[in-house]
């Protein structure tokens, strides 16, 4: 008989976080010769945004967008409003255009999994992703032209295509050591 002192509860890690601690810090080390692992740069956390210039007719199209993006991240997102009123596009300030999330901790990690996995080999002639698309300050920002390249998202209940845009935000210092974070975790560049 077990005594209810005895059971521990095991806690769920991500693949991708157990490989980072177990893999790509000493990989890291080893490359850039840090002297210490605060030094390691490290995922801060993933904003997956959709802006949706349709939205000013059809609102819609947004509350279509945000469920989706909810499927896609597992997480409820926040919608985006214009900053700026622009006559040529009939849009005025503070109206609806888009929806955004911020993923941290281990949704940030599932969500770069699935991605990296998953979503970015399902796309048509897919070669790989720019290594180009760095901020200079380690962070990396890519677009994806359709979404249905997520597994959680229905073909035949989606009323419109549209984009997402994908920005990474880490803590590395340069982007070839942001690079070379990525291409630890499995992001597919192009040569």
């Amino acid at each position: 008989m077990v005594k209810d002192k005895e059971v521990k509860e095991v806690k769920y890690v991500p693949r991708l976080r157990e490989k980072y601690y177990e893999e790509i810090i000493p990989a890291l080390m080893k490359k850039f010769n840090y002297k210490n692992i605060m030094e390691v740069p490290k995922l801060e956390k993933i904003i997956v945004h959709v802006t949706l210039g349709e939205a000013i007719q059809n609102i819609k199209l947004l509350d279509a967008a945000e469920k989706q993006l909810a499927q896609i991240t597992g997480q409820k997102p926040i919608i985006t409003k214009a900053k700026k009123p622009l006559a040529a596009f009939k849009l005025k300030k503070g109206m609806p255009i888009g929806c955004k999330v911020t993923l941290r901790r281990e949704k940030m990690y599932e969500f770069l999994d699935r991605l990296i996995s998953l979503a970015l080999p399902r796309i048509r002639d897919f070669k790989g992703i720019s290594p180009k698309s760095f901020d200079g300050r380690g962070n990396y920002s890519f677009g994806i032209k359709e979404q249905f390249i997520f597994p959680e998202i229905d073909y035949d209940k989606v009323e419109m295509i549209h984009g997402l845009d994908i920005t990474i935000c880490t803590t590395a210092k340069t982007d070839q050591e942001a690079r070379e974070l990525l291409r630890e975790f499995g992001m597919p560049f192009r040569r």
